[in-house]
């Protein structure tokens, strides 16, 4: 009998949403650009701390949504300045402006096999070219970033009933490489995965062609693992992780 009373207690802690193993858990908003380069840091962080961590894609507005709506995050990493200063606004950051962790980069992609190659920002101007993926700029930070390029290359007539609008900056990369469009306006860390280094090429659009990418971060105020979410920042901004950021397409704010 006592057996089986203290089996049952057990039982019944083990099942509390407050134990050890899950309030070590730290979920991460994560923008959409930083899919293939985050679970590698991730890992990395789990192998030095042995904190769990998941991360949750998609761009930076529908994940400023899901915070202001309650979503269970304790960190949000997005695209830009602007949508982690939304969910500081709506009081939920514990920080009174987000904090920068990276620079991204805008570039236009094509594939191998594309008559555009080799590809120039000139082959936007290029009367046979179709169609052209972008991420939706009400959405997603480098789809902002797209439109002004545009703009400022004076091609907004030219490419305004070509343009095939993504969700955010990973959707935008897969319609480029599966052929829905014939090139893309994409971030460097998706051009430079393997499967677009081997797919395609790429070339940076001008950095005074668009307002620059500064990727903000900021910790969900009282939120799930706190202490995980700001550990994870500060290696985020350590020296080694930047260089890594570095290394694939994320320059140093």
């Amino acid at each position: 009998m006592f057996r089986r009373t203290l089996l049952l207690i057990l039982l019944t802690l083990a099942a509390l949403p407050g134990n050890a193993q899950e309030s070590a858990s730290l979920k991460i908003a994560a923008a959409a650009d930083l899919q293939p380069v985050l679970p590698t840091l991730i890992e990395q962080f789990e192998k030095q701390t042995n904190k769990k961590v998941e991360a949750s894609y998609a761009s930076s507005a529908t994940l400023a949504t899901q915070i202001i709506n309650g979503g269970p995050f304790g960190l949000f990493l997005a695209a830009d300045l602007s949508f982690p200063q939304k969910v500081i606004a709506a009081g939920l950051g514990d920080s009174a402006e987000p904090v920068p962790y990276a620079r991204g980069t805008l570039v236009l992609w094509a594939r191998n096999n594309s008559p555009l190659q080799p590809l120039s920002i000139d082959s936007l101007r290029n009367p046979s070219l179709k169609t052209v993926a972008v991420a939706n700029p009400d959405h997603a930070p480098y789809g902002r970033a797209a439109k002004a390029a545009i703009e400022k290359l004076g091609l907004t007539a030219t490419l305004q009933s070509k343009l095939v609008v993504a969700e955010n900056i990973a959707q935008t990369a897969q319609y480029a490489d599966s052929g829905n469009a014939e090139v893309g306006f994409l971030s460097l860390t998706s051009a430079l995965t393997p499967r677009l280094m081997a797919d395609g090429k790429y070339v940076a659009l001008p950095e005074d062609s668009y307002p620059p990418l500064l990727q903000g971060a900021v910790v969900i105020k009282n939120g799930p693992a706190a202490e995980e979410a700001h550990q994870f920042l500060d290696f985020l901004l350590s020296p080694p992780i930047r260089k890594q950021l570095a290394e694939r397409g994320l320059k140093a704010p």
